[in-house]
């Protein structure tokens, strides 16, 4: 009977795992959080060892799943295992014994493989199921640091991570809003941007490459040495994944210093992996039906807490989605305070089977997202909402795979113009201060605001808001104190303020820089004469001459102009910096945060990037010695890191030492 119920158990392990892996890897979606695979991976390889028996379709002896678009097929040359993975320091001190190896971040994103031929990038397949991989040639040549030509002429074939960093997922939420519902973490994104049909997409998408394992090279003597291969790709220009030499003896240390850099990195990463330096002998080893014998990845072990649930906010967003939040008794993770995590979607509450009260257990994924690993108590008791929680009208569930998300259908929704008005007042917009949602949300129901002309008039409503429970006369004073100050503004701030789909800071700035400040200018800009600036892409352009096509739009954006003063904007070129692409990395001194360093350097015609790449020129890290990932690299490519001072010098802005 107890060898029915292992059996009966491995076949939901198994069947619940491919239908996570399926979603995870060909769908771009979540239905669980990588804590929780885990967690039941292991369990069912435990089975498996106790019970001598493994299914046929079981994951663990599986390398990947199946893809599920209409991207042409191919199979690999010489097939793409996993890893085995420990999340023990002493087993890896024990796995590597007396041999000396590199360690290096374990990317989390979409692994492509990449064939060069006489100096030329010929092929990019992803990973696929490991055997067969879809070919994305098209998609890889607009990788933001690939080198599309090498110096050599041989046959290379190399295997690599694309990854979307942390600020451009952020930024793509932002400006792209509809990807919202699709795309809950930088791998989602990745991998919907590298397999997309339009490499246009992926473009804009800024994705990026770091190279992990060379497969082929004839003719180059790499003097038995992974470190040489590495070195040896850096020099063509490839970005190479960040690593260190290692030894039994400062394995561990290196350990801990790779989890000291990750509050800091910009991309997204799920542990380290330990790779044999000596070649030969690494090869020598061979593989098992899943996992070649020359590197072990290492997770990191999760720390957890346990705490109760006590509601779950269902958030309508602008796009209609609502997402819901669990927000439970504060806990402290890898040195923060967390009482909230995202759930991502409906399919998660379901497998969760939350319910308020619950004991639940939370983490970090990579140790920098809150998440909830588990629910002990499992209720099952939280209903989903059937009404939308702004504007009352019937909520709708929308499934895409086995992913299920919540909507509000109504157009009108007050939520949508919640999030709106507040993008319009943030920082980097109008920056009104003490607009927050909250206080949007309650102006809008009791019909205070209706266009974002409206918030320069609230005066007309002093006596109604000042006897609103929480406000206040202090509140209303410093309110229109702030309105105010928010009159002398800049039209590429306003034109941010309206939230263009695709058209960020940056990129409504490079445009007021190419056509200039006159507001009739820039609302009858023709699509061509967008694109013809360089850094805007057609979808961008688009977006903007459907905007200001729009009559009731433009005259939105003509009335917030009659209620502002337009201060001149300039854009001093400093020679030393124009065309120069920095990164900038570490705490600053001179400036409040990394956004005012970065406005100043593309003020002056300087670009500013999230990772180190052959193509950057300076790195702008005050601590010049840290052996951050960033330092590392660009020591290996010879960039020079600078400090701020350094930086203010080089930029002519002593004045601001």
């Amino acid at each position: 009977m107890k060898d029915e119920e292992t059996m009966k158990r491995m076949k939901e392990l198994v069947a619940l795992l491919n239908k996570a892996g399926k979603a995870y890897y060909s769908e771009n979606g979540e239905i669980m959080s990588n804590f929780e695979y885990d967690k039941l991976y292991d369990e069912l390889k435990k089975l498996e060892e106790e019970t001598g028996s493994v299914l046929s379709d079981s994951p663990t002896v599986h390398v990947g799943y199946e893809t599920l678009s209409s991207l042409p097929k191919e199979a690999h040359e010489k097939p793409m295992l996993s890893l085995d993975k420990t999340k023990s320091v002493d087993t890896l001190v024990d796995w590597l014994g007396e041999r000396e190896a590199l360690l290096s971040w374990k990317m989390d994103g979409l692994t492509v493989v990449l064939t060069y031929e006489n100096g030329e990038l010929a092929k990019a397949v992803t990973r696929g199921n490991g055997l067969v991989g879809e070919i994305v040639t098209n998609n890889a040549r607009v990788f933001k640091n690939l080198p599309l030509h090498i110096p050599y002429k041989g046959k290379l074939i190399l295997r690599g991570e694309a990854i979307i960093t942390y600020p451009d997922f952020k930024r793509i939420n932002e400006e792209l809003p509809e990807t919202e519902a699709k795309y809950k973490n930088p791998r989602n994104l990745c991998a919907g941007a590298v397999r997309q049909l339009n490499n246009r997409i992926t473009q804009q998408r800024n994705v990026r490459f770091y190279a992990f394992a060379l497969v082929q090279a004839d003719g180059v003597d790499f003097k038995n040495s992974r470190e040489q291969q590495f070195l040896w790709l850096s020099s063509l220009g490839f970005t190479v994944v960040g690593y260190r030499r290692v030894t039994g003896a400062t394995l561990a240390a290196a350990v801990k210093q790779f989890e000291k850099e990750i509050p800091d990195n910009d991309f997204p990463s799920d542990g380290l992996v330990l790779l044999l330096d000596d070649i030969a002998y690494g090869d020598s080893l061979g593989t098992t039906a899943k996992f070649p014998r020359n590197a072990i990845a290492f997770k990191w072990k999760d720390e957890t807490a346990d705490t109760t649930l006590r509601r779950v906010e269902w958030l309508a967003s602008r796009t209609g989605l609502i997402n819901p939040v669990a927000v439970f008794d504060e806990v402290e993770l890898e040195g923060t305070k967390v009482k909230r995590a995202s759930i991502h979607n409906v399919s998660i509450v379901e497998s969760l089977k939350l319910g308020i009260g619950d004991t639940i257990r939370v983490f970090k994924a990579n140790m920098i997202i809150p998440q909830i690993a588990e629910n002990l108590t499992r209720s099952g008791t939280l209903p989903i909402p059937d009404r939308c929680p702004v504007c009352g009208a019937k909520t709708v569930v929308h499934e895409d795979g086995d992913v299920r998300t919540l909507y509000c259908p109504n157009p009108s929704c007050q939520a949508k113009h919640v999030k709106a008005f507040a993008h319009f007042a943030s920082r980097d917009a109008m920056n009104i201060e003490g607009l927050s949602e909250m206080t949007l949300e309650k102006f809008i129901q009791n019909g205070f605001v209706h266009s974002f002309r409206d918030l320069y008039h609230l005066d007309r409503y002093r006596t109604e808001i000042v006897a609103m429970k929480g406000f206040g006369d202090k509140f209303f004073d410093n309110l229109m104190t702030a309105v105010e100050h928010s009159r002398d503004t800049s039209v590429t701030r306003v034109i941010y303020g309206f939230g263009i789909a695709g058209i960020g800071l940056a990129t409504a700035r490079l445009i007021v820089g190419a056509i200039g400040q006159d507001p009739d200018g820039l609302m009858n800009a023709a699509e061509d004469q967008l694109t013809a600036i360089n850094g805007i892409g057609q979808t961008a352009a688009q977006a903007w001459t459907q905007f200001f096509a729009d009559p009731a739009k433009r005259k939105d954006f003509e009335d917030v102009l009659s209620e502002v003063r337009l201060e001149k904007e300039t854009t001093k070129r400093q020679e030393s910096v124009a065309g120069k692409t920095f990164v900038i990395t570490g705490s600053l001194q001179h400036f409040a945060n990394r956004p005012a360093l970065r406005d100043l350097i593309v003020s002056m015609g300087g670009k500013v990037s999230g990772s180190v790449s052959s193509k950057t020129s300076y790195l702008i890290n005050n601590d010049k010695e840290s052996k951050s990932a960033k330092n590392q690299a660009a020591g290996r490519l010879g960039i020079p890191v600078i400090s701020e001072e350094d930086f203010l010098k080089l930029a002519g802005r002593e004045d601001l030492l």
